[in-house]
């Protein structure tokens, strides 16, 4: 529904005005509402106006008003299908993840078994000169025998890479429970409601279950402030939020520096800011051109390549920071240079939420 309107409120034929100075370059997003219908169902509408411009100056406006609830329903099936994307993200990463420390506990494993055999063969030789001394009758050709065989067996070799064994499989089980324990942080099943939560816990979490997504890129850099004060959250949701910011930034990292070896930055830093706490992620990757930077956080809108991305991760992020945790998300860009990410949320000590586990 589009009206041309002049200053009188008559309407203004069309064919006489132009849009703002270049198409809808002057159109302005009014409010997204809901309008209601006679039988008292409603429908969402967005609403936006632009100048109607002739010989260069305003002589009205068009108001054009569309029905969203089409589009809504997509968004919300896209909202999903974004989340199911990042879960097969984080699924084959994890599990690359998981397999490099299972792997060489494998080997180790087998290792010290073959190991165990070689010292059990070297100690039944040993049990047979014990018995000797003790009935007398050691003889230089057992004493040969046995040194014959710790040299066979290289016991030197086995006592230096035992321990070393034992410890390496030590870390990897160690980094197999951590990356569980991170995966359980994550996701948070269950949590409607919101929960006050370590924001510096959540970041290193969110760190660690998408390690595979950033580790060829790039290095990652933490200055988290001490003593940040809980924040009360949705917890699945502000990890997902801080997911899709730290893999972009990855891909805008890997855009820029493919195949070169090199290694990109990704910065992470949080401080508490009075009732607030800030949490800001930076990149050096090639940055977002300053024209499009005001579109960034719409939804379906990308600049990644087709089947790279539903466009729907800096919307949804958007939504989660502004509409369910009354923060506020921004950005600040410099092409060739890199971008960064500011999330400011409300501590709001005042509000009834759960008591933050010890």
């Amino acid at each position: 529904l589009i009206h041309h309107i002049r200053p009188d409120g008559s309407d203004y034929p069309q064919e006489e005005c132009t849009l703002g100075q270049s198409g809808f370059s002057d159109e302005r997003l009014i409010e997204n509402d809901l309008f209601w219908r006679k039988d008292g169902t409603s429908i969402a509408v967005e609403c936006r106006v632009a100048p109607l411009k002739q010989n260069g100056e305003i002589v009205g406006l068009m108001v054009s008003f569309t029905d969203m609830t089409e589009r809504h329903t997509i968004e919300l099936q896209l909202r999903q299908a974004q989340k199911l994307e990042s879960i097969g993200q984080l699924a084959a990463g994890i599990a690359h993840e998981i397999n490099t420390p299972t792997q060489f506990v494998n080997d180790n494993t087998t290792f010290l078994r073959e190991a165990f055999e070689d010292y059990q063969e070297l100690m039944e030789a040993y049990e047979r000169i014990r018995r000797a001394a003790a009935a007398g009758e050691v003889s230089e050709g057992m004493l040969k025998e046995v040194d014959e065989l710790a040299e066979e067996k290289d016991i030197e070799f086995l006592s230096e890479e035992i321990p070393q064994a034992i410890k390496q499989s030590q870390e990897g089980l160690e980094r197999i429970a951590k990356i569980v324990r991170s995966m359980k942080e994550f996701s948070h099943p269950g949590v409607e409601e919101k929960t006050p939560i370590d924001i510096n816990t959540a970041l290193e979490t969110t760190i660690n279950v998408s390690r595979n997504e950033w580790k060829y890129h790039c290095d990652i850099e933490t200055d988290f402030g001490p003593d940040i004060a809980p924040v009360p959250c949705l917890p699945g949701e502000i990890n997902q939020v801080f997911l899709n910011l730290v893999i972009n930034a990855a891909h805008a990292i890997a855009d820029v520096i493919e195949n070169s070896g090199e290694m990109g930055l990704i910065k992470i830093t949080t401080r508490q800011d009075g009732d607030w706490v800030e949490i800001a992620i930076s990149d050096t990757g090639s940055g977002i051109p300053e024209e499009i930077q005001q579109r960034i956080f719409e939804p379906f809108y990308t600049t990644k390549e087709v089947g790279k991305g539903t466009g729907q991760g800096l919307a949804i992020a958007h939504s989660v920071i502004v509409d369910k945790h009354s923060g506020s998300i921004s950005l600040d860009s410099t092409q060739g240079k890199g971008t960064t990410f500011t999330i400011r949320l409300p501590i709001n000590i005042d509000m009834d939420v759960k008591e933050l586990d010890s």
